[in-house]
């Protein structure tokens, strides 16, 4: 059986006649943070979503600890993976309360919720303000706090966050950062796609970079950070 705890190997994804995604190779050890950089338009996003079982898969094998990953994105959650999706697409008219309770609608232990709610105050204490308040009148390091929150009550093993920093100010943006590390240090394997890639790989065990749909490069984090090409073309210099 393979070390890896997540592995995708010969990946095709297609929107339509578009063939988004060429044969990807990604692999993920346990309780690692797994960065993917590269320009817009490269396909990050593409497979984010097309681990979370939203995209369908053309050709290719994704496993998760050995097995075959489930294609429905429910059976993929109850699996132990979950999506922080770009732009965080949370229930806007629900209030924070209700969106956490979302991400634990496949969960019936109501004492585990509970003590997950803690846990996600603990990291986040202003949601803990904030329990009645409509989710589409946060701020946007809230509402960012506040969907990777319900992504986490689902108690996922495994945590995808696609493009979290993005529209959000330098300081917000760098407690983003400090808590993925705390997440991961509580035994939650993170896949980071991320715009500010230098900050990315500063906090990553490994890195890979895309271009157009293709992996370009793979490399420990600290190779990738030392690369003067990867630098020049992706980290501004």
């Amino acid at each position: 059986m393979s070390d890896n705890y997540l592995e995708i190997q010969g990946l095709h994804v297609y929107y339509g006649n578009i063939h988004a995604l060429h044969g990807i190779d990604l692999s993920v050890g346990k309780n690692e943070i797994v960065s993917i950089v590269g320009v817009n338009g490269a396909g990050k996003s593409t497979l984010m979503w097309a681990i979370a079982g939203v995209l369908p898969i053309a050709g290719g094998t994704l496993l998760f600890d050995g097995a075959p990953l489930p294609t429905s994105p429910h059976r993929i959650v109850a699996l132990g993976i979950s999506l922080v999706p770009e732009r965080r697409r949370l229930f806007s008219t629900l209030t924070l309360r209700e969106n956490l309770i979302m991400g634990a609608i496949r969960r019936t232990d109501r004492e585990g919720i509970a003590a997950d709610m803690e846990r996600v105050f603990a990291l986040y204490p202003v949601l803990k303000e904030r329990m009645s308040q409509r989710a589409g009148t946060l701020s946007g390091g809230e509402q960012q706090m506040l969907a990777i929150a319900r992504a986490l009550m689902s108690r996922p093993s495994v945590l995808l966050l696609d493009e979290p920093s993005l529209g959000l100010a330098p300081l917000v943006t760098e407690a983003l950062f400090d808590t993925i590390l705390k997440i991961r240090d509580e035994g939650v394997t993170v896949v980071l796609v991320e715009q500010n890639a230098f900050q990315a790989l500063e906090i990553s065990d490994r890195g890979y970079v895309m271009q157009i749909g293709k992996m370009a490069e793979s490399a420990p984090a600290a190779e990738l950070l030392g690369n003067p090409l990867i630098r020049k073309t992706y980290l501004g210099g």
